[in-house]
């Protein structure tokens, strides 16, 4: 069967020959050894620094953010109680995050759920709704079919959006508007904007329960601490916004706070969006700029609500619903406490609207929601946090959202290396929006160097 990451591969030796070798610095570092500018600690910058160390390269990884672990952000809500506010899941496929949790003694515990359903006001619990018996069996077909696509077809695949694929295989009314519910959480935006392919190939090749399985014990920002240990942290410097990278037989980058980095390679981690702001010299290619410009990244606003006691009575809760607050989930699963936590999870236009409104004004909204089916919830509210990722400075998204004809034309010109530049994240992931993507993308680059 060809994967996606079979394909990703494909990409990666065809543009090996245009790789450079060699590499110098400034006084950090030894003037005898290759030496790597890194630009971006998250997972995928820290994964590439992390295995140049093993190499024996030197390397600096410089950071805009006041802290480490990019996109991964795990938020305290008590002392006993860690929610995640960006990265979530470690998937039972997710291979190589689970080695690196092994090597580091990180605990992964089950973050598995069993979802209840709130439909046209009607309350579902798990167990006691499913979609119609000849949707299910059709969807089953599609996937057991995956591997047998054609080049051509996935080609055709890709220029068609996922709601247009459902329909035209059967799906309609209330299946396609839980599909819709159900998928929309997966992609961050509506599956209208998702290429049919990239969502075929992810729901054909992730795990039973789409990679949702497990989380660090402590939170996933202990991997970033464990790399940073492992790498230097005085070889991260953080509130280092690159402005301008020159390229000629070596690299210098220059920083907003005036500090000036010279080396052979450069490994660049960070999202298009921040991509796009630096001054190249001499420019990226006119493909490539164009490429940047046209990948999107989804918006999701994550609510953190902290209750007196966890009212859902069920571990493994979680919940999609056809209301504002689109997505429920049980965010402190096996963290022992009377307390818990649910965020409130919301894509696309509802993730911008539920992000400009205040706290009182969401807390009211999830009230309505659940307090027909669970009592009085608002009661019980304690405390609430509110990240909404559309407006990441960094980022300006959670994660990229290949759309319509992108996922084969735009994903390779991104990949692709620049002189002395190469590139990594999420976004040239086999999937995207997942740790283990940056993983492997980051890795690879330092492989490729």
């Amino acid at each position: 069967m060809t994967t996606r990451r079979t394909f990703i591969k494909q990409v990666s030796l065809a543009s090996g020959a245009l790789l450079l070798p060699t590499i110098s610095f400034g006084t950090m570092f030894s003037p005898y050894k290759k030496k790597v500018i890194i630009i971006g600690a998250g997972f995928s910058g820290l994964a590439a620094a992390y295995k140049l160390k093993q190499k024996n390269i030197d390397c600096v990884v410089l950071e805009s953010r006041s802290r480490i672990g990019g996109r991964v952000f795990s938020h305290p809500m008590t002392h006993d109680l860690v929610v995640e506010l960006g990265g979530e899941w470690v998937g039972n496929s997710h291979t190589r995050i689970q080695e690196l949790c092994g090597e580091f003694k990180l605990e992964l515990f089950n973050n598995q759920f069993e979802s209840h359903l709130i439909y046209k006001g009607a309350y579902s619990p798990a167990g006691q709704w499913d979609y119609s018996d000849g949707w299910n069996n059709k969807m089953n077909s599609m996937l057991e079919g995956y591997g047998d696509l054609s080049e051509q077809d996935q080609l055709i695949m890709d220029k068609m959006d996922w709601w247009r694929y459902l329909v035209q295989n059967g799906c309609d009314g209330r299946d396609l508007d839980i599909r819709e519910l159900l998928d929309s959480t997966d992609f961050g935006e509506s599956i209208r904007q998702v290429s049919a392919y990239a969502a075929l190939a992810e729901y054909a090749e992730s795990s039973e329960k789409n990679e949702m399985d497990l989380k660090i014990r402590g939170g996933n920002g202990m991997l970033a601490e464990r790399l940073a240990e492992q790498i230097g942290k005085e070889t991260i410097l953080l509130k280092h916004t690159v402005k301008r990278i020159e390229q000629g037989d070596k690299v210098k980058v220059y920083c907003d706070n005036g500090t000036v980095f010279e080396a052979d390679k450069l490994i660049c981690s960070i999202p298009t969006f921040a991509l796009n702001k630096i001054d190249w010299q001499p420019g990226l290619p006119t493909e490539k700029v164009n490429a940047i410009n046209e990948l999107q990244y989804a918006r999701i606003n994550k609510h953190a609500m902290l209750f007196n006691e966890r009212f859902w009575n069920d571990e493994n809760f979680d919940m999609i619903t056809d209301q504002s607050p689109h997505y429920f989930y049980h965010a402190t699963k096996n963290q022992k406490a009377k307390e818990g936590v649910l965020i409130s999870y919301s894509i696309g236009e509802k993730a911008a609207v539920i992000a400009n409104q205040s706290n009182a004004w969401n807390a009211s909204m999830v009230g309505t929601t659940l307090s027909p089916h669970f009592g009085d919830v608002q009661a019980k509210l304690k405390d609430q946090m509110n990240y909404y990722w559309g407006n990441d400075m960094y980022s300006k998204g959670a994660y990229a959202l290949y759309g319509k004809d992108q996922w084969f034309r735009v994903r390779p010109i991104l990949q692709e290396p620049f002189l002395n530049t190469h590139f990594c994240g999420e976004h040239l992931a086999d999937w995207q929006g997942f740790m283990e993507g940056a993983i492997n993308t980051g890795e690879e680059a330092a492989e490729a160097i």
